[in-house]
Formats: C-alpha cells, sequence, structure tokens
C-alpha cells in the first residue's frame, strides 16, 4: 500500500502571502534597476510599490497588469486554488479596475502532490474566475520542488478611474473592508489548532474578491485605495503615506479583527513573516508607549487575499462605508485618517 501523500501546507516553508520577500528586502533588490519613466503611456510602474502596473491604450482606456503567486496557506487543494486566485485578482480592483482575463502559473512536485489533487488547485482557481465573470485563458506550468499557484490578470479602467496607493490626500479618512487575521490563522492551521468554525472565517474572507475596488473608482470622494497582503496593514498603510508624502495615523481599536485572531497572537501564533515586516519597517512607524506586542503582530501580520484599505474624503467616509458594507464587506470599519506630516505610520490605541 502506498503512503499518504504529506499536507500540502508541510511542503512549503512558507504560505499564502507570507512568502512575500520582507520590504527592505525587496527594496534592496529593486535598488539601481532602470527607470521606466521613459514610456509616456506608463501612468504606474514600481515607483510606489503599487498593486499592478497601468498603461494608457488611448484617451478613455488603461490595460491593468499583475500577477500574483503563492506556497499553500491551507491543506485542502480547492481551497488553496480559491484563496490564491481571489488574492491575485484583487490587484485589479485596487487599481480602480475590472478584471478581463486571467493566465495560470503553476509549478508543482508532482511526486509529493498527486493529479487528483493538482486538478482541484487548478478547478479552484478556475471557480473563481467564473465568479469573478472572467476566463482563464492559458498559463505556464513547471515541475518545481514546492507547490506554486497564482495568476497574472488584465483588467481594464479609463484614466480618470485608476486609484493609486500614492493617491491619499491630507485630511482622508481610512476605511478597512476586511478583518485581520490571516497569518496567525494560517499559523494554527499548521499547528492543527483552528477549529472548524476558525477556518469556515478565514476562508469567507480570503475568497471574498475585492470587487467593490473597481466599482469605487469613479466616485471622486475615494483618492487612493491599496490592499492590505503579505506586508500587513502597518506595510501598507506606509506605502501609502510614502507614495503620497504624508502621515497616515490608524486607531488600533477600531482595526476589525478575526473572531480568534487576538487570542492566537497572545498566545505567541504569529508567523516568521511578521517579524521579518516589523524588522523591515519598524523606523518609520510610531507606537504608542507600552503598545501590546500581540497587537503590534496582528498590525504586521501577513495578510493573504486581505480586503482593501481606501483613502476617501472625510465627509463622505460613512456613506462610502455603508456602501461597502451593504455590498457585503460587513467587517469594514474607518480604522484612521491622514494628515501633512513626513510619511510615517502612526498608531493610537
Amino acid at each position: 500500500m502506498n503512503a499518504p501523500l504529506p499536507r500540502l501546507t508541510t511542503l512549503a516553508h512558507g504560505g499564502g502571502c507570507g512568502c512575500k520577500l520582507a520590504p527592505s528586502v525587496l527594496q534592496d533588490l529593486l535598488a539601481n534597476q532602470p527607470a521606466a519613466a521613459p514610456f509616456r503611456q506608463l501612468l504606474v510602474g514600481v515607483e510606489t510599490g503599487d498593486d499592478a502596473a497601468v498603461w494608457q491604450v488611448d484617451e478613455s482606456t488603461c490595460i491593468v497588469a499583475t500577477t500574483d503567486f503563492f506556497m499553500p496557506v491551507v491543506d485542502d487543494p480547492f481551497d488553496f486554488g480559491r484563496i490564491a486566485a481571489t488574492n491575485a485578482i484583487s490587484d485589479v480592483y485596487a487599481m480602480g479596475a475590472k478584471p478581463i482575463m486571467a493566465l495560470a502559473i503553476l509549478g508543482m512536485p508532482l511526486n509529493k502532490v498527486s493529479i487528483e489533487d493538482v486538478r482541484k488547485i487548478i478547478a479552484g482557481g478556475n471557480a473563481v474566475c467564473a465568479t469573478a465573470g472572467i476566463p482563464v485563458a492559458g498559463g505556464h506550468s513547471i515541475d518545481a520542488p514546492e507547490p506554486i499557484y497564482g495568476l497574472a490578470v488584465i483588467g481594464l479602467c479609463r484614466p480618470e478611474h485608476v486609484r493609486r496607493n500614492a493617491g491619499a490626500r491630507p485630511g482622508d479618512a481610512l476605511i478597512l473592508t476586511k478583518a485581520i487575521g490571516v497569518g496567525v490563522y494560517s499559523a494554527a492551521i499548521k499547528n492543527g489548532e483552528l477549529s472548524g468554525e476558525g477556518y469556515a472565517e478565514m476562508l469567507a474572507s480570503t475568497t471574498q474578491l475585492n470587487r467593490i475596488g473597481g466599482d469605487l473608482s469613479g466616485d471622486d470622494a475615494v483618492h487612493g485605495i491599496t490592499d492590505v497582503t503579505g506586508f500587513g496593514l502597518l506595510g501598507h498603510a506606509l506605502e501609502m503615506a510614502r507614495g503620497s508624502g504624508l502621515t497616515v495615523t490608524l486607531k488600533a481599536g477600531d482595526v476589525p479583527l478575526f473572531t480568534q485572531a487576538a487570542q492566537f497572537s497572545q498566545s505567541g501564533r504569529v508567523t516568521g513573516a511578521s517579524t521579518r515586516n516589523w524588522a523591515s519597517y519598524s523606523a518609520a512607524i510610531r507606537l504608542p508607549d507600552n503598545f501590546p506586542d500581540w497587537q503590534r503582530n496582528l498590525l504586521v501580520d501577513p495578510q493573504t487575499s486581505g480586503g482593501l484599505l481606501i483613502s476617501c474624503a472625510a465627509d463622505k467616509a460613512e456613506t462610502l462605508l455603508d456602501t461597502i458594507r451593504r455590498a457585503g464587506y460587513s467587517a469594514a470599519r474607518i480604522v484612521g485618517h491622514t494628515e501633512a506630516g513626513p510619511a510615517e505610520v502612526r498608531v493610537t490605541a
């Protein structure tokens, strides 16, 4: 009798967006690379660490392009495919665009993962793309030492609807559309400690498409958008602060959390990526005195297929929040504001 194949999460040294290179490492890698500035039609490149590239085709059309892939964050292959696809498509929504098609990216150790399970991973991704109303029009696969799956996604929008992480304005309110805690939940999964209810909570969040970004991009009150993924809430808020040249203030007590996130963080169930995140950008973060480590760990917790951080006119924030919640993002909260000042993130209790 053949030995049972190992769990998906045991085949990878990291999982989900926690696999991303630390922000400081990425910064070093991109330093001294040739600038893309000579390309007049490239509206968004790598200059502010935005979610996708944007190329203007004509007066009314922009192409938005992104790619995202990672190793398993869960053991169920169909769910892994769904989460990875939802996460990849999110980058297009975060730019204010709507996706039109995707290409699959697949790397599998076929001696460790069954053909049937690989088919389930692909089927999970296809199911999410069908929900988004786009085809998986092709892709590429390799034999790899660790399981990898994701998508390259293409979207379209009008030039005036592009929403960047660098678009925030002083005095804006900040709305977060999903709860935080994917990283600590994934650590609990690896240790066999996450309940069925906790798994269902995480899956519902990580497979919810961020299509609200594309829906809101035509609203002049929405100034900037980014999605919160592997660098954690503090890391992506800092990218917004640096790109926009202002100070972001987050109220920690208003940040929505998964039901068991605080409990897991308090008991030390954090990922290595949270430690790398904090080491990478802590010099630009201002915390209150005696701020608890467990709470800080959640603010740097790597999110896989996390929510959108939306910077909007303060006087329209409650109306926009109501629109977002009615669209199905029940965890959405106003979590802070922006102001003129140094490019840093300040946290209040």
